[in-house]
Formats: structure tokens, sequence, C-alpha cells
């Protein structure tokens, strides 16, 4: 077997983390939540159509599923503000490192911010 002396690729080891990089993995990560997310809400209004709500609302009351509901909350609020963040990019705006990190913080605060919010409204609903 022969030595090829060419350094290795690099790996997130390497690497500094960064806000931009943080966000596109946590990005890729909410939206195969939310698409399995999706699908298993549409599954369970199925199954619960001809059952009793009773079931239904033991659920959401639990712990277990306020804590789904948040967290459900949080991966589609940060999934949409995200690509907000995308499509003004897409629209040639925010390249520089500075609006990057400061509309990648914002997007992180305003995504916990807006979850709570429709939480909250869901609730009292």
């Amino acid at each position: 077997m022969e030595y090829n002396k060419n350094p290795l690729t690099p790996h997130l080891q390497i690497y500094k983390w960064q806000i931009s990089s943080l966000l596109s993995i946590t990005h890729r990560i909410t939206g195969v939540i939310n698409a399995i997310a999706i699908s298993l809400i549409c599954i369970w209004f199925l199954l619960t159509i001809n059952n009793e709500k009773i079931l239904f609302e033991k659920i959401l009351n639990s712990f277990f599923g306020k804590f789904i509901s948040i967290s459900l909350c949080w991966t589609f609020s940060f999934h949409i503000l995200n690509e907000i963040r995308h499509l003004i990019w897409d629209a040639g705006y925010g390249f520089d490192l500075k609006t990057t990190k400061i509309t990648g913080y914002a997007t992180l605060i305003f995504s916990f911010l807006l979850a709570i919010i429709i939480y909250y409204l869901g609730m009292s609903l």
C-alpha cells in the first residue's frame, strides 16, 4: 500500500465553531424533525378521528406532551426564521461577516421567543 503524504481533509474537530455553521447544522436537523413530526401528527389525527378525544387531551396535557409541543414550536419557528434568513441571502443581501453574525444570533433569540408566543397562543384557544 502506498502512503500518500497529502493532508487529510479537515473535520469538525479541527474547525472553530461559528454561528453560521451551528445554524446550518441545526437547520438541517430541524428540517428532518419537522418532516417526521408532520407525518406523525397527520397519522395521529387520522387515528383520533373515530376514537375518543379524551386520549388526545390526556397526552397533550401530560408533561411529555407539553415538552413535545414546546419542542415542535421551537423547531418550526427556528426553521421558518432561518429560512427567511436564507431568502434574504438569495436576494443578495447580508453576506458580510458582521451581518451574518447578527442575523444568526437574532434567528436563535427570536426562534425561542416565537416558540413561546406560539405555544401560549395555542394553549389559550
